[in-house]
C-alpha cells in the first residue's frame, strides 16, 4: 500500500545544470525520505516540513556528493535532519500520535518476522512500531519498507553493522512479541468459545442440594 508524496517546493538559486543533476540523482527518493520522516516524527506535517528542510540542505551541500548511492546520501540528511527537528521541538516519548497511512510495501524475505506481519492488519502494525524505540523502529522501517542494505543502514546511521544487526534483532523481537499477542487477542474475539470455562469447573462451582 503507496501514499501521495506531498510535492516539495525548493528554492533553486544555482546553474539550470547543477539544479538538473540534483533533481535526476536526488529527487527519485522523495518517496523514501518522506516515508522515513513520517516514521520518526509521526506525524505527516511535520515530516512535510522536514524532508523540505532536509532538501535544502541536500541542495546546498550537492557539490560535496562525488556519486556513490544518492538513497543513502539523502536518507541520511533527512535521518539527521529529523533528530536535529525532534530535540529543537519535541522530545521523542512526547511526539504527536501517528495520523495518516504511511507506504508500508516490505522487501520479499521469508522470515518469521515478515510472514506474522503479513498476516496482521495494518492498524496493529502501526501502533506496533509506534511502540518501538526510534532507534529501533528507524533501523527496522529502513531495511523492511525501504528495502536498505545492513551496510547502507550503518552509512545512513553513522553506526557499525554489527550494531545495526543488533537493533534489527531487537526490533523484530519486540515486534513479534507485539503482534503475536495481537493475532491471539483477535483470535479469540473472533472464536469467543476459546474463552468458555469447561462444563465440570462450573459443575464444581454450583451449591450442592
Amino acid at each position: 500500500m503507496g501514499q501521495m508524496t506531498p510535492p516539495i517546493e525548493l528554492a533553486f538559486n544555482d546553474t539550470p545544470k547543477q539544479q538538473h543533476s540534483f533533481e535526476k540523482a536526488v529527487l527519485p527518493h522523495l518517496d523514501a525520505a518522506y516515508n522515513l520522516a513520517t516514521w520518526l516524527t509521526r506525524n505527516t506535517q511535520d515530516a512535510e516540513d522536514v524532508v523540505q528542510e532536509a532538501y535544502l540542505r541536500a541542495f546546498r551541500f550537492f557539490a560535496g556528493f562525488h556519486g556513490g548511492n544518492a538513497r543513502t546520501w539523502i536518507l541520511k540528511i533527512v535521518r539527521n535532519t529529523c533528530y536535529t527537528w525532534l530535540h529543537k521541538n519535541r522530545a521523542e516519548q512526547n511526539a504527536a500520535p501517528f495520523d495518516e497511512q504511511v507506504h508500508t510495501d516490505t522487501a520479499e524475505t521469508q522470515d518469521p518476522e515478515t510472514l506474522l506481519l503479513r498476516k496482521t492488519d495494518f492498524q496493529a502494525l502501526k501502533r506496533a512500531l509506534e511502540e518501538l524505540p526510534a532507534t529501533f523502529r528507524e533501523v527496522f522501517v529502513l531495511l523492511e519498507l525501504e528495502g536498505l542494505s545492513y551496510r547502507q543502514i550503518a552509512e545512513v546511521q553513522g553506526i557499525p553493522v554489527g550494531t545495526v544487526m543488533s537493533r534489527l534483532a531487537r526490533a523484530r523481537h519486540r515486534l513479534r512479541e507485539s503482534l503475536t499477542a495481537h493475532i491471539s487477542a483477535r483470535m479469540e474475539m473472533e472464536d469467543p468459545s476459546t474463552n468458555r470455562t469447561h462444563p465440570q469447573a462450573h459443575a464444581e462451582e454450583e451449591p450442592l442440594n
